[in-house]
């Protein structure tokens, strides 16, 4: 099978006239392009779609313009923010970057691809992206954009996940990468794996590598990258207590730092419905109501399904409680950093007022 003969030069070259014509040159992240706004829009463009980043991208900078402010904010409002971007690892390693650039970079990048990967959340090619980007370094980049790109361009066979498939398309990254205008390759060439050379119905037609491309000399690019092997998903269930206290608020508590929805604040959570005495009780709280079952739902995890079982319960305060959760009204939970499915059924509650309305 024919490989790609495309020289580096005429790659980069063919890459960044077809990036002048078409390419996204107007991302909020573009202008400036610093260090720190790449890498804000790097992170939240993993495993997620442009469209969907920029107002979560627009509204984080407004709140945290610079390392120093996000450092010295708290994670609940860090977390509050990112609600609805999912992978809430990457909302916590954030944090934990900006707390690091300040205490031993004084607020600032390293400037070079192995320090920038040492940092919390960021792997080799989100260091690069960051720096070829908003400094001009050279550094190749392998996100899954370009994984696509490189695949298809010499019919790189096998599943990138594999290491030997991954070595060998970061050898085609660093070939290819070329020694000027850094910054618009690393976006080109994301752009095109985005925009053209996509995972599903590629438009080879307007590609302007078409003419090297083994993949569509050989008329099978979506035979590449190869796929993952499929697994079947695990199903795990869970009850929600949604609890209310007599203003009909309703009761969160914060998740352990690791772990899903780690330092989220969810409701709390038991294997099945008849552990909700037992959950009360530990929480010193007693059933006003009779309990009240909610429409079910499933949310998907990358790795297993998650079975939902909402239980709504009227409770009255025996005790004190402090520094254990919270009671917040529905409509209105104030800066918190919320679980997906927990924002879910918040939507679906009345707020205090109208529950005692009712």
């Amino acid at each position: 099978m024919p490989k790609s003969t495309l020289s580096p030069a005429k790659f980069s070259q063919a890459l960044l006239d077809w990036y002048d014509q078409f390419g996204r040159q107007d991302l909020p992240w573009q202008h400036p392009r610093t260090p720190y706004q790449v890498w804000i829009s790097e992170i939240m463009l993993q495993q997620t779609q442009v469209s969907t980043v920029i107002p979560y991208f627009q509204r984080f900078m407004d709140r945290f313009p610079d390392v120093k402010t996000l450092a010295l904010a708290e994670q609940d409002e860090v977390l509050h923010l990112w609600t609805g971007l999912g992978y809430y690892a990457r909302a916590r390693n954030l944090h934990k970057c900006a707390k690091q650039l300040l205490e031993n970079y004084r607020g600032e990048f390293p400037t070079t691809v192995e320090e920038v990967s040492t940092l919390p959340g960021i792997g080799r090619s989100t260091a690069g992206a960051i720096l070829a980007q908003s400094r001009g370094v050279r550094a190749p980049i392998l996100d899954g954009n370009v994984k696509r790109v490189l695949s298809r361009l010499h019919s790189v066979e096998g599943w990138p996940g594999k290491k030997p498939v991954e070595n060998r398309l970061w050898e085609l990254a660093e070939h290819y990468t070329p020694d000027e205008r850094l910054a618009d390759y690393t976006q080109a060439i994301m752009d095109l794996g985005a925009t053209l050379c996509r995972r599903g119905k590629p438009d080879c037609n307007a590609c302007p590598l078409n003419k090297g491309c083994s993949a569509y000399a050989n008329g099978n690019p979506q035979d590449f990258p190869g796929r993952k092997p499929k697994k079947v998903l695990p199903v795990r269930t869970t009850t929600m207590l949604i609890l209310r206290d007599e203003q009909g608020r309703v009761w969160l508590e914060q998740r352990p730092a690791q772990g899903i929805w780690g330092g989220l604040w969810c409701f709390p959570q038991t294997e099945t419905t008849d552990e909700a005495g037992e959950a009360l009780k530990a929480r010193a709280l007693r059933a006003r109501t009779v309990a009240q079952h909610l429409d079910g739902f499933r949310h998907t995890f990358s790795h297993f399904h998650l079975d939902i079982s909402p239980l709504e319960i009227t409770v009255q305060i025996q005790g004190t409680r402090d520094g254990e959760g919270q009671w917040v009204d529905p409509a209105s939970p104030g800066k918190l950093g919320l679980a997906a499915p927990v924002k879910k059924l918040l939507a679906t509650l009345d707020s205090p007022r109208q529950s005692r309305m009712l």
